[in-house]
């Protein structure tokens, strides 16, 4: 059996889904360094601040918020990206006409291997 290498970022199909938060969720693709979440904010969701050993890169695809990174707030919209490094404070706050965000992991978090909800990380 052949594992799936080609994906479609406005389809989602062949992800794992996880609800992050009310109006947060997520399409998540592992692969064995690194691993993509497609997160879907509802205008005005909120992300709990949160942190994980992993490295993780964001780009706003499109939509505009809030990053709060480390105590500090950075608005941010589509075309911006970002890098959090391991175990850094890290949350995002969707504006009015809310967001998505494709997150890059490495390597793959553990935890969002399977479906399910919340962070599964440590909260701040």
């Amino acid at each position: 059996m052949s594992r799936k290498v080609f994906f479609n970022l406005n389809a989602l199909e062949g992800g794992i889904d996880r609800n992050l938060a009310p109006g947060v969720d997520t399409t998540i693709f592992a692969g064995d360094q690194a691993m993509i979440s497609v997160v879907r904010f509802e205008p005005g969701a909120r992300g709990q601040i949160h942190y994980h050993p992993e490295e993780q890169w964001g780009i706003c695809q499109s939509g505009h918020g809030i990053r709060i990174q480390d105590g500090e707030r950075v608005p941010v919209s589509a075309g911006d990206f970002w890098l959090t490094p391991g175990n850094t404070p890290h949350g995002m706050e969707a504006g009015q006409d809310g967001m998505v965000v494709v997150d890059v992991f490495a390597p793959p978090r553990g935890s969002y291997k399977t479906g399910g909800s919340g962070f599964a990380a440590a909260v701040k």
